[in-house]
Order: C-alpha cells, then sequence, then structure tokens
C-alpha cells in the first residue's frame, strides 16, 4: 500500500533522481476559586486541527515510497542537491519535490531551506494551478519539530507568494500552538492577514485559540476584530472559535462580550457551551437559572448508551464559591451531589475541554458487494437471504 501510495504521487520523480544523481553536471481557568482566578494558564499543549487537515501520515507514506524508490542512493541525492545549489544551477520542479520527501533530519532541513529559497526567486510569477511546495515544507518542520524554521520561513518577506494557501499557515500555526509558542503563532496569524491569505474555519480556531493562551490586551483586540470582520463578510465561523473567544473575554473581566459572543452560537447543546453557561450564569449572579442548567443535564434511568453531559469540577466550584451566604447554597449542593453521583462531574478543566484533540472524520465503512451468484454451484442465486 505504501508503496503504490509513493508510486501514484511520485512516480515521475525517480526519473529527475536519476538524473541528477548519475549526470550531476546537467542541469483557562486555572486556579477558579482564587481571587483573579481568570489569569493565565497555558495548560495542556496540544494541537487543533485533525490528522484529516495536517495529513501528516499520508505525507510519511510518501516519505517512505520515495525512500524505497532511491534506496542506497538518498544520501547521496541530498549531498549532490546541495552541490547543485553552490553551483547556482537552476533547479526543477520535480527535484525539489524529490528533495523535500528525502529529508530526515535538521541538517537536510537547511538544505531544502536554501532550495525553496532558490526556487522561489527563480519562479517568483507562477502560474495559478501550479504545484505548491508551502505544505510540503511545513509538513517536513511538523514531523521533525521544528516550528521555529517553520515560523521563520513564512514571516520572512523575501518568501512572500511562496507560500499562497491557508494550509501551509494553518499547520504552522497549529505546530507554534501545540509547542506554547504563542506570540510566533499570532504573528504567523499577522502575516497571513498582511499577505491577503484567506481564512477558513481552520484558521479562525487557530487564531482565537492562540488569542485565547496569550491572554493580553492586544491578543483580546485582534481576536475581537477578526470575530467582526469574519462576520461582515458573512463567513461561517465555527462553534469552537467562538468558545476560544467568550474564554478570552471572560479571562479579560468582560463579561458583557462574552455573554455576546455566546449568543451568537448557533448549537449550544454541547458540553463545552453548557459549561460556559453555567460559568458565565455564576458569575453574573444568576444562580437560579445556573441551578435550572444542571438540572436539566441530570438524566435519570437513561439508557447505558446515552452520552451524559459532564461539567468540570471547577465550574460547578465556581458555583458553590458565588452561592456561598445565599439562599440557594442548599438546592447548588443538592444539584451538584446528584451530578456527582451520576458521573456527571469531570476532572476535566474548561481549559482542557477548549484545547482538545480534534478526531477528524471517520473513515466509510466498506460496503460489502452482495453476491449474485452461489460460491458451490456458480447459480444465480434467487434471493439475498438465500446467499451464503
Amino acid at each position: 500500500m505504501v508503496q503504490s501510495v509513493g508510486n501514484m504521487a511520485l512516480g515521475r520523480l525517480s526519473r529527475c533522481c536519476r538524473s541528477l544523481l548519475y549526470e550531476p553536471h546537467k542541469g483557562v481557568f486555572c486556579g477558579v476559586l482564587r481571587p483573579g482566578w481568570i489569569e493565565s494558564c497555558v495548560g495542556a499543549k496540544r494541537h487543533l486541527l485533525s490528522e484529516d487537515v495536517i495529513k501528516l501520515q499520508d505525507f510519511q507514506q510518501k516519505k517512505l515510497a520515495v525512500a524505497h524508490l532511491v534506496t542506497g542512493s538518498q544520501g547521496n541525492y541530498i549531498e549532490l542537491f546541495n552541490q547543485k545549489l553552490q553551483r547556482n544551477e537552476l533547479i526543477l520542479r520535480d527535484e525539489l519535490k524529490l528533495l523535500l520527501h528525502l529529508c530526515q533530519s535538521a541538517e537536510d532541513m537547511q538544505i531544502a531551506r536554501d532550495a525553496i529559497y532558490r526556487y522561489h526567486a527563480e519562479n517568483r510569477n507562477i502560474m495559478p494551478g501550479d504545484f505548491k511546495f508551502g505544505p510540503l515544507f511545513m509538513r517536513l518542520c511538523y514531523e521533525l519539530d521544528l516550528e521555529g524554521l517553520a515560523a521563520a520561513t513564512l514571516t520572512d518577506k523575501n518568501m512572500q507568494g511562496f507560500f499562497s494557501d491557508t494550509t501551509s499557515f494553518n499547520i504552522a500555526i497549529d505546530m507554534l500552538f501545540m509547542k506554547g509558542s504563542y506570540k510566533s503563532a499570532l504573528e504567523v496569524v499577522r502575516t497571513m492577514k498582511n499577505q491577503g491569505i484567506s481564512f477558513n474555519k481552520d484558521t479562525m480556531t487557530l487564531a482565537t485559540g492562540t488569542c485565547y493562551k496569550l491572554n493580553t490586551a492586544e491578543a483580546y483586540r485582534i481576536c475581537n476584530a477578526l470575530l467582526e470582520e469574519e462576520k461582515t463578510r458573512g463567513n461561517f465561523i465555527p462553534r469552537h472559535a467562538y468558545c476560544f473567544a467568550v474564554a478570552l473575554a471572560l479571562r479579560r473581566n468582560d463579561l458583557e462580550t462574552a455573554q455576546s459572543l455566546y449568543s451568537q452560537i448557533m448549537s449550544i447543546d454541547g458540553k463545552l457551551c453548557q459549561n460556559f453557561k453555567v460559568v458565565m450564569l455564576a458569575m453574573s449572579g444568576a444562580v437560579t437559572d445556573a441551578i435550572s442548567v444542571l438540572s436539566a443535564a441530570l438524566l435519570p434511568k437513561s439508557p447505558y448508551f446515552v452520552k451524559k453531559l459532564e461539567f468540570s469540577q471547577e465550574v460547578v466550584d465556581l458555583l458553590r464559591l458565588r452561592s456561598e451566604g445565599r439562599p440557594h447554597i442548599k438546592k447548588v449542593e443538592q444539584t451538584v451531589t446528584q451530578l456527582e453521583q451520576a458521573g456527571q462531574v469531570t476532572q476535566q478543566t474548561l481549559d482542557d475541554m477548549l484545547c482538545r484533540t480534534p478526531t477528524g472524520k471517520k473513515k466509510p465503512m466498506m460496503i460489502i458487494e452482495e453476491r449474485k451468484t452461489s460460491r458451490r454451484t456458480l447459480k444465480p442465486l434467487q434471493s439475498s437471504l438465500l446467499s451464503e
């Protein structure tokens, strides 16, 4: 399977490989109970894009297939390519493709970086529809943990136009987010904006998530500006992006904006949205309404396969804190106890829920073709009920 993938995607490169090798001179919410609970909390470092977007496994399969095609020549190829760079020779598209599929180390990536700089300088007027090297280079950086190289290359003004696709920027931001390099991630977002690269739903989730993690006045301003611009343009804003924005508004002590953003979410039935609803009700003093949300989540005698709504321990603790000395404290304790007994209180923090690793799309099950002839008699089957 691996070999077939590589042969289909990179079959043309084997000729290029032979030419270069043998004819080298041709050419959120930590401490929720403490005062100032909305202070910054880094939390777990996880990525926000699914494998469907990053496609790292597919890329690695192709690398294995290409390595198999050029077994015994990989090191020679990279070294010969480096010599070609030093001789200032023209770099062909398929040669660069092959190089990027053979890189295995940070040293190899330095050669690859020099190669894409040279290639970009020689091909600044690339026709639309030509092969885009950006996602390929970013997946290499992702695989080799070279987030610094990815960010530096993306934000270099000399490379403007080379990374002309949204995917390259999204992969880089996701990589930086995962490593906790939020300032660099925001700089990549700025570069993307300045170069006029279109934002998609993944970009919005990554951008708002980065702003949430930074939790600065500037990040808050950028987050709100991005959301407003996307709304003005009529673009779809995913629920996850809205949740990041709500969380950031709460951390900035801006309950009114948090409530306004929350009201724009199309569907609020999920766990994350319901947890934020309780937080905002508790912070606004609407304890009775918060109790109603918790009570509605209790599902007595529900079937085992029905997933019950869970609330974070820090959320119910916040509600308890806001209820102390008030008439509703007994009802709060009673409701929380019922949730705990039903297994509907989790130790997951809101930050854990926000920065979840997505599962991606499920692959469709193979449909078994119905046989029309009998294996034993080789005669047509009269009914599917008679199939063996």
